[in-house]
């Protein structure tokens, strides 16, 4: 699995018929970007931006292709397979691997997996019922990494108005988070704040995914990238509490024992290890 990807905190989407800003997007201290054929090109131009991009990855560093993913175009579409033929060549040079777009079948997910060969991670976008109905097919699927949530394109598809809270979406993100700890996968990625330039929004959103479980979140913008980057992340006080607990267990091999007028038991323990191994 590649390390970056499972581990990654925020992913930044950047228009694959927009070269120019790769670079940007690479140094935004994103943990991860996104390279999207999908949504963000148009359809007339998405055949120049498959060919931008194949001349553009071979330029990367390695450490910059993994991590690196490429979204496709859907299965189903007329971009779909020549997608897959230009990413099985660049995957062999290093490319992290393929966000799969309306994901909603197991067998699809093989067969993109098959196509970009054994070395290809993918993080299929759950972004219909179709999808949610088969979630635990599509974490438990070879080579899928991570799981994450298109919210906006999953109300379209049922024809939901959140509010902005969205508590409308509570049992979608429960499941999600569920079908990832089921599978072994590392906590679910958490759909985009589309108001880039709303830093409530974007703090109340980002809480409210690191609330349910998820540990990433997805990005449309670079000044987006430092407050998911720091949510997602054990602040100081955080770590020294965790290094605390796992020394004071150490210390009494495993037994619970009060820290700072609190009971430590094994949950407790095991949150520490937790949240020292997230600080890296």
């Amino acid at each position: 699995m590649s390390q970056a990807v499972a581990r990654a905190a925020s992913f930044l989407f950047v228009p694959a018929s927009r070269p120019e800003r790769f670079e940007k997007a690479l140094e935004s201290g994103a943990h991860c970007v996104i390279l999207d054929l999908e949504d963000a090109v148009p359809p007339d131009q998405k055949a120049q931006a498959r060919e931008q991009l194949a001349q553009r990855l071979p330029g990367f560093t390695r450490a910059q292709l993994a991590r690196t993913l490429v979204r496709i175009n859907a299965d189903g579409t007329s971009w779909h397979a020549e997608d897959l033929r230009m990413l099985a060549r660049c995957v062999g040079q290093g490319l992290a691997g393929a966000m799969v777009p309306k994901a909603e079948s197991a067998s699809a997910l093989r067969s993109v997996g098959m196509a970009l060969g054994p070395d290809a991670k993918l993080v299929p976008l759950v972004e219909s019922l179709a999808g949610l109905d088969e979630v635990d097919s599509l974490a438990g699927t070879p080579q899928v990494c991570r799981l994450a949530f298109g919210h906006l394109d999953f109300q379209l598809d049922l024809g939901m108005r959140c509010g902005p809270a969205e508590t409308e979406l509570t049992s979608v993100r429960f499941a999600l988070v569920a079908a990832s700890r089921r599978a072994g996968l590392p906590s679910p990625i958490d759909g985009v704040t589309v108001a880039t330039g709303d830093a409530e929004r974007l703090q109340a959103d980002t809480e409210r995914a690191r609330g349910f479980g998820f540990g990433a979140k997805l990005c449309i913008h670079p000044a987006q990238v430092r407050a998911v980057n720091e949510a997602f992340s054990p602040s100081a006080a955080d770590v020294e509490w965790a290094r605390r607990v796992v020394e004071g267990a150490q210390a009494r091999q495993g037994e619970a024992f009060s820290m700072d007028g609190k009971m430590v038991d094994l949950p407790v323990i095991r949150l520490a290890q937790q949240t020292l191994q997230r600080a890296g």
